[in-house]
């Protein structure tokens, strides 16, 4: 009996997880561009590359985690952004266990 048993929750979808990290990479590398655009560059070329490095996979992580918007604080206690750069838990255990995956120790 696997985890998803015991909670009556599905088991994450691998797929569904690479379809949460293609949707966040572009936003992050431009985020990342407006800060450093060499190592923006270089993660962009690892992610076309299909190979990230522990590097952009750690700073990846920590931006997944620093992002996330929709956490159920009412307006008055926290952010809510909608669009594609709306992030929430669930967004960024997608990116963790994607990154883990790919064999990131995040």
């Amino acid at each position: 009996m696997d985890a998803s048993e015991d909670t009556g929750t599905p088991a994450p979808d691998p797929q569904e997880d690479r379809r949460t990290v293609e949707r966040l990479v572009p936003l992050w590398l431009d985020e990342a561009a407006r800060h450093d655009r060499a190592a923006a560059d270089a993660a962009r070329r690892e992610w076309e590359d299909g190979a990230l490095s522990a590097e952009s996979a750690r700073v990846l992580a920590d931006w997944a985690t620093a992002r996330v918007t929709d956490t159920a604080f009412n307006e008055d206690e926290g952010p809510r952004r909608e669009g594609p750069a709306r992030i929430d838990v669930g967004d960024k255990a997608a990116v963790h266990r994607w990154l883990a995956a790919q064999g990131h120790d995040v």
